[in-house]
């Protein structure tokens, strides 16, 4: 079986590659030669993956996956959510946007946040989606050097180190995309 993941992002690829079983070849975006932006322009992590898998079926033809994912912090009702990759500006730049959310916490004794991941499955002409959720609280400093994003500030509930401290086997165990990836599986095995 083939499916096309609708992503760029060489990090999310690695995780869930490792997630896979190897009965699914796994085709990337360079893969299928496409080179465009997709378009990411709902308002929510959900509607976010649903049109990042509805174009690439559409103009591809490929059965295929998209994921999105968000960051919520309680103390800042939800942000930065559906904007978590440009909450530091337009470059994406993952420093940026975690100094951003330390400056907006500074005063914060809740620390409480969560990860969400929603992937977007287009299959044998349906659309099927599987949510992950991780919690756990956002640190005042950044620890560790491994995973990406937020990793570095982000401790899952039950666990003293950060995402960016812990090895990519136990982060897929534990994390947000992990899960989501899971149920996806769980669903092409039935």
């Amino acid at each position: 079986m083939q499916l096309v993941f609708a992503t760029n992002n060489l990090n999310k690829l690695k995780e869930v590659q490792s997630i896979i079983p190897n009965q699914i070849q796994l085709l990337s975006l360079e893969d299928i030669g496409c080179h465009e932006d997709i378009p990411e322009t709902k308002n929510t992590i959900e509607g976010n993956a649903i049109q990042k898998a509805e174009y690439l079926k559409e103009r591809y033809g490929y059965d295929c996956f998209a994921d999105d994912t968000g960051l919520e912090v309680d103390a800042l009702n939800g942000e930065p959510g559906v904007y978590s990759a440009r909450y530091g500006g337009e470059q994406r730049d993952a420093n940026a946007n975690m100094d951003k959310l330390l400056e907006n916490l500074k005063e914060q004794p809740n620390r409480n946040a969560q990860f969400k991941t929603v992937i977007a499955l287009c299959f044998r002409g349906k659309l099927h989606t599987f949510t992950g959720i991780c919690k756990g609280v956002i640190t005042t400093k950044k620890h560790g050097i491994e995973g990406f994003g937020y990793d570095p500030i982000f401790k899952a509930d039950g666990y003293e180190k950060t995402f960016a401290e812990i090895s990519l086997e136990e982060k897929n165990r534990i994390g947000h995309r992990g899960k989501a990836v899971k149920q996806l599986v769980e669903f092409l095995s039935i």
